[in-house]
């Protein structure tokens, strides 16, 4: 299971950074716009749409002046709550991309016949760093060494 971690982590290291600017943007410019709207949709005791739409098209091109709005109105817990409910919306929709980059299995996006089969230099008890026969980039197949040292070669060998 803790492969599979790592590897979604490993795939979704850039989507962190966007999750990150796309949260940025949406609590400075969407989530004030509509809270400063909401605010003045519903300021006569009941919700006008017309006042809706007017004051989001506004607050939307300034959402500076709509961050104001709020603080001025004192409308600030407004804003936190709908600040939350968008956090919760916009995080489970990450959550569902991550969970789904996970790896299907342990040797997802490992190359097959690569030396990555080992970690930490554990090839080199069969292996050799610097002489031998090749077999892949820094391993080597000692020719000096007691027992099997019988290869096969999948492929083709081109010259001319």
């Amino acid at each position: 299971m803790n492969y599979k971690i790592e590897g979604a982590i490993r795939r979704s290291r850039k989507n962190f950074i966007i999750f990150a600017i796309l949260w940025i943007i949406i609590a400075i410019v969407f989530v004030p716009s509509v809270t400063n709207s909401i605010h003045a949709a519903g300021i006569n005791g009941k919700f006008d749409v017309v006042a809706f739409v007017e004051t989001f098209g506004a607050s939307i091109t300034n959402p500076f002046g709509a961050l104001g709005n709020i603080f001025e109105n004192g409308v600030v817990g407004d804003y936190m709550s709908h600040l939350l409910v968008a956090t919760i919306f916009f995080s489970v929709f990450f959550f569902i991309g991550f969970v789904r980059s996970a790896p299907k299995n342990e040797y997802t996006d490992i190359e097959h016949g690569s030396s990555d089969w080992s970690q930490h230099g554990e090839q080199y008890t069969i292996l050799n760093r610097n002489k031998g026969i090749i077999l892949a980039q820094d391993n080597y197949l000692p020719v000096d060494k007691r027992g099997n040292v019988n290869v096969l070669v999948v492929g083709r060998f081109r010259f001319w």
